[in-house]
């Protein structure tokens, strides 16, 4: 929620005290709570460390793009999107990897400890070669942030207990979700009103600001619903001990990174939309084999969709931040940076929200269809008694059916599953053709360094 709150706060921020110095004290207040987070006894001291660590490392990616996207002429932003996507995608899918690696073999403290060696070497740099001054007139707009906050912070609430809740049964969450709509109608009126630094959803009147922003929650729907099924279903169906299962994931970022580093020299060369259909393509590929699995899988279809989906999502997301940007004035980038990344933060908590409650609906549904055959009667069930030697009314004959019960419906609900996000994948390429083509020869403003 803070990261979601605090993301469109960085244009403000920006001009405010400057792109450098705000990037210093981000990546520094992250490092010293994520310390805090680690050395927190109670629940109520973890969660106001990691509310303080989402408002500092919000800024951190918006600010970095806008950074990429200022410094570097048109002509050469596709190779610079494509370098800076490898850490984008890389970091978050090679976390389970080293999450389950710590989780295993040393203390749950060190989840956050190893952001401190991390968090230094990059503050050095960023002391050392980040110049870029950016700062300007701006004012800090109260009815805007206030709206903002609550639209957002609501909706982020909703999207997390909404499943556990049971959605629009609960008046919580009925209640909740109003009040957020009417937060966001006033925040967004508010915006295109004043074209303001803060939060400046007015710029969407761009068309690739607006498409590729729609595309980009799309794409993090799909994206951050696999990376939620996958481990849950290794771990809890197939029975992976945690830090396996994140050496089995991590093919798909590496996958990704190395497809970045080759693409990167040919970027500014090729359509950008046709790297994302085929990227998109891809990962519909890759998870129409996730479709496939059975209990009976070994580790090649596990790591073969990974590998697929990997190559394609360095094939999306570098085009299509390139396409962001691509008919913003320079003065607008980091404007730009900040609604493509809000939307790309939403669309990631709206993709984990609906593959949950998908995959519940759907796990619940095929336990019923399973378990209505399920009879004393059922010649079938009667057999299969026999073959083990008991009746089917006996207890542990009965636990047995049971469990292969949950077991058949739990995969069932992860094939359909994957089976939705393949299609949420697939819909979004007709989108490309509305796309307009970049202005060739574009200048990066004065004073970028």
């Amino acid at each position: 929620m803070a990261e979601a709150i605090f993301i469109p706060l960085a244009s403000y921020l920006s001009l405010k005290f400057g792109t450098r110095n705000l990037l210093l004290v981000s990546v520094a207040g992250f490092i010293v709570t994520s310390a805090l987070c680690g050395q927190a006894d109670t629940l109520t001291e973890m969660i106001i460390f990691r509310v303080m660590q989402g408002a500092f490392g919000a800024s951190v990616i918006p600010l970095s793009q806008s950074i990429m996207v200022q410094i570097y002429p048109a002509e050469e932003r596709g190779k610079a999107m494509a370098l800076f996507s490898v850490g984008v995608l890389l970091g978050p899918i090679l976390g389970p990897t080293v999450g389950g690696v710590i989780t295993e073999h040393m203390d749950w403290r060190w989840i956050f400890y190893v952001n401190l060696p991390v968090g230094l070497l990059c503050l050095a740099l960023l002391y050392a070669f980040v110049k870029l001054d950016g700062r300007g007139e701006t004012k800090l707009d109260w009815p805007l942030v206030i709206g903002m906050t609550i639209g957002i912070g609501l909706l982020q609430m909703v999207l997390e207990r909404g499943n556990e809740k049971g959605w629009f049964a609960s008046n919580f969450i009925l209640f909740a979700t109003v009040i957020s709509a009417v937060a966001w109608v006033f925040f967004l009126w508010r915006s295109f009103r004043t074209k303001g630094d803060i939060a400046p959803m007015w710029l969407l009147k761009d068309r690739n600001l607006f498409l590729s922003c729609v595309m980009m929650s799309g794409f993090s729907m799909g994206l951050f619903g696999i990376t939620q099924l996958q481990p849950m279903m290794l771990e809890q169906l197939l029975n992976y001990p945690v830090d396996t299962t994140g050496f089995v994931m991590a093919p798909r970022g590496l996958t990704s990174a190395i497809v970045l580093l080759v693409m990167s020299r040919f970027m500014d060369r090729l359509d950008a939309r046709k790297l994302i259909m085929i990227g998109l393509l891809l990962n519909g590929a890759g998870t129409y084999l996730m479709m496939q699995y059975s209990m009976n899988i070994d580790l090649y279809w596990v790591l073969l969709p990974s590998i697929v989906q990997g190559a394609g999502m360095g094939l999306v997301f570098a085009p299509l931040s390139q396409l962001a940007y691509a008919t913003l004035q320079p003065n607008q980038a980091v404007g730009g940076a900040v609604v493509f990344n809000l939307c790309r933060t939403l669309g990631g908590s709206f993709g984990i929200s609906i593959v949950n409650t998908y995959f519940s609906q759907i796990q619940q549904k095929e336990w019923h269809n399973l378990g209505g055959a399920v009879s004393s009667d059922n010649p079938i069930l009667q057999q299969m008694a026999q073959q083990h030697g008991t009746a089917v009314t006996d207890p542990g004959f009965i636990a047995q059916i049971t469990n292969l019960l949950h077991q058949q419906s739990t995969l069932l609900a992860f094939v359909y599953t994957f089976g939705f996000i393949m299609v949420s994948f697939l819909v979004m390429i007709p989108f490309l053709a509305l796309f307009k083509k970049p202005v060739k020869g574009a200048k990066p403003p004065v004073g970028a360094h």
